[in-house]
């Protein structure tokens, strides 16, 4: 039985490119976002893939992403679940700010911590303990058990919100999730053994497949 699940961070939004801290903010794809997206789709498609269910969060910049790259792979039609257990997460005070103005602000290292450790949140927003501890819940009780029935399974996300899921699927810790970025654009392929850690991992990029 395939077991596959594939995690894909949206494409680069317009925040994204004024270095703008997103968070819940609700910002559109910009045109290389869009081209992001549709080369996911094409990648997937020319690898072989596809999905009978796709998961996003409430943003738009993951809702497009995911119908992109469904279009791409003529699955437009497909369930497309959407919930903001898988939002990207809160980033509080920081919430469209520049990320250069904050660090002239509270220094390169307090930014530092609140962009990268695992638990110490931004004022007013959700560190990324808080964040895993809506989504890994959701994964659990919502998407893994479509991958275990043998469905295969998109996830179009954010960052942090996936990095939440990586964490676990790679079987990272506090420490090592900190210097984990993942790449606009650039679809994670999982496929997960019977009791459901994972079996293989590949990073997939035109030309390019990357077996971890």
């Amino acid at each position: 039985m395939e077991r596959l699940l594939v995690l894909a961070r949206h494409g680069q939004s317009d925040w994204n490119l004024k270095k703008l801290f997103t968070g819940w903010r609700d910002p559109e794809l910009t045109d290389l976002g869009v081209e992001e997206a549709r080369n996911a789709g094409r990648w997937l498609k020319e690898q072989g893939y596809g999905f009978d269910v796709a998961f996003t969060s409430n943003l738009k910049r993951a809702q497009r992403t995911c119908a992109l790259i469904l279009e791409e792979m003529d699955l437009g039609d497909i369930e497309t679940i959407r919930n903001e257990a898988l939002n990207e997460r809160d980033y509080g005070d920081l919430s469209g700010l520049n990320k250069d103005d904050a660090r002239e602000r509270w220094g390169d290292a307090q930014v530092h911590q609140w962009r990268r450790s695992y638990d110490v949140p931004p004022p007013g927003g959700e560190s990324l303990k808080d964040t895993a501890a809506r989504v890994l819940p959701y994964y659990i009780q919502f998407i893994l058990p479509r991958v275990m029935a043998g469905e295969r399974v998109l996830v179009a996300a954010h960052g942090n919100s996936l990095r939440a899921l990586v964490m676990v699927l790679d079987g990272m810790t506090t420490k090592t999730i900190a210097s984990l970025e993942i790449a606009t654009g650039i679809p994670l392929v999982y496929q997960l053994k019977a009791d459901t850690t994972v079996e293989s991992k590949t990073v997939l990029e035109h030309d390019i497949d990357h077996k971890v």
